[in-house]
């Protein structure tokens, strides 16, 4: 295996590659219209073999932006994105698109093989005022030959002054639509892929709303005859795991393990609350699942 480089284009992004690869591309700075609720994301990103394994700013959904910590009820603000589910009124557009701006990084390093970002970010209200503070980790390290993983550690602190509930749309009486957290979209050429779990596999929606410590995305490509797998675990010691796991497959592909999926978490003001997650980038396909998820467990 090689090693990882980290390259750090100031105020814009940094991008961590193996070899001639480029593994993803952490945009800290983004460009977002305060409609998509700006905040950082990753993508590209890409398989140890150069394989796309992500999707910008897609036409049904333009605030979804590779893998993305992204929140649509936060208290009442939207740090999601677009419109806000409003029960009886379904979507509307209010002037509640928060940011999550950067405020520095304390980290930018490889340690023992990994590449590892530590980032600071203030999140204000579209008004500006202050939300919440973070402090997120990013680490890569490469797992095999065909297989990378990123992990995402996030430690979120109220400082609104007052107790912040966090909910989906569900918690808000849309049924079956908790999303809210860790995001990932993936290609238009994975619609029609595969979910799969330690208990089995099938469509979004056959899994979706499903509670499972990990769950997996295999797709295939277009204009390669390839395969590549992405696979997200939940660390045990996140608040309401194992959580319940937002997914689609027949509409478009994306993953997110949902810790407030059917259960609003109150972080009462001045405290923080903390996730961390595994996600695992493979050359595979679904039969690879398994192994994966043991790898990335092991390294979380």
């Amino acid at each position: 295996m090689s090693h990882l480089d980290i390259r750090h284009d100031i105020d814009s992004a940094v991008t961590v590659s193996d070899g001639g690869t480029e593994l993803f591309r952490y945009v800290y700075r983004p460009d977002s219209p305060q409609l998509e609720s700006p905040k950082p994301y990753l993508h590209p990103i890409r398989t140890r073999a150069g394989h796309l394994v992500s999707l910008y700013r897609p036409w049904d959904h333009v605030w979804h932006k590779g893998i993305a910590l992204s929140l649509p009820h936060v208290g009442e603000e939207n740090f999601w994105g677009g419109p806000t589910y409003v029960h009886g009124q379904f979507y509307v557009q209010l002037e509640n698109n928060g940011t999550q701006s950067h405020r520095r990084f304390t980290r930018i390093e490889r340690v023992d093989g990994a590449a590892e970002l530590v980032h600071e970010l203030d999140w204000s209200t579209q008004g500006g005022a202050p939300w919440i503070t973070e402090r997120r980790a990013l680490s890569a390290r490469l797992l095999s030959d065909e297989a990378w993983m990123l992990t995402f550690d996030t430690e979120l602190r109220n400082v609104s002054g007052a107790d912040i509930a966090i909910g989906s749309p569900t918690t808000k009486g849309r049924e079956n639509a908790g999303y809210g957290g860790l995001f990932w979209r993936g290609p238009r050429a994975f619609t029609g892929g595969s979910l799969v779990t330690a208990e089995g596999s099938g469509s979004g929606n056959d899994m979706r709303g499903q509670r499972h410590e990990w769950m997996g995305f295999a797709g295939r490509h277009d204009d390669i005859d390839a395969a590549s797998l992405v696979l997200m675990v939940d660390d045990s010691s996140n608040p309401h795991h194992p959580p319940q796991w937002f997914a689609r497959s027949e509409e478009f592909a994306c993953l997110n393990p949902a810790p407030f999926f059917s259960e609003e978490l109150t972080i009462p003001n001045g405290e923080a609350v903390r996730f961390r997650y595994g996600v695992g980038i493979a050359d595979a396909d679904a039969e690879a699942a398994q192994e994966l998820a043991v790898a990335v467990r092991k390294s979380l």
